[in-house]
């Protein structure tokens, strides 16, 4: 997303412990989970690190990523006709800079027969998305309703990732200008 807006980056992988902090809420975890995501990358040669950790939960239960087909069907049968919520910490490290905020969106899904998860499960896009479906894709024919941030739910919360950016003295705007001259 922050590419099609002109924004020159590089995708690095984090290999971080992506573990929640003992006791802490979904929002102070997935926000721990980016600043340690940015604080892994630190050492390579760039002046702006932004890190990302998005997860769902319906009714208590946190919904990670799927291990496999199996877990991915569980994961969708839960969805199924029923409000969940994504939450995605991002984490912006820079030049005596460290912010962390978190962003919250609720996700309505219609309610799901077997053949559609079936259909859905192997279609192979469940396995590597939290909760275990991805709203820009396929995914897209089951949600009823999204209240609050589109781009939260594909990952990135694109909104508050600009004005964080541009609070911390990046800001895109001046990209685009020099782009033009």
């Amino acid at each position: 997303m922050l590419e099609k807006l002109g924004i020159p980056l590089k995708v690095v992988v984090s290999n971080c412990d992506e573990t929640f902090p003992a006791n802490s809420s979904i929002t102070e975890g997935v926000r721990a989970v980016a600043k340690r995501k940015a604080r892994g990358i630190e050492a390579l040669d760039t002046d702006w690190v932004l890190g990302a950790d998005t997860l769902v939960h319906v009714e208590g239960q946190v919904l990670g990523k799927p291990t496999d087909e199996a877990e991915a069907r569980v994961m969708l049968e839960s969805l199924s006709g029923r409000t969940h919520e994504v939450v995605t910490g991002v984490a912006l490290v820079g030049p005596g800079v460290e912010e962390s905020f978190a962003v919250s969106t609720l996700v309505s899904f219609a309610e799901l027969s077997p053949e559609q998860i079936d259909w859905y499960v192997k279609s192979g896009e469940p396995m590597d998305k939290a909760g275990g479906y991805a709203v820009q894709g396929l995914a897209a024919a089951f949600v009823e309703a999204i209240e609050g941030s589109y781009t939260n739910v594909v990952g990135l919360p694109l909104t508050e990732t600009i004005a964080a950016l541009s609070k911390a003295g990046f800001a895109p705007w001046d990209i685009w200008k020099e782009a033009k001259r």
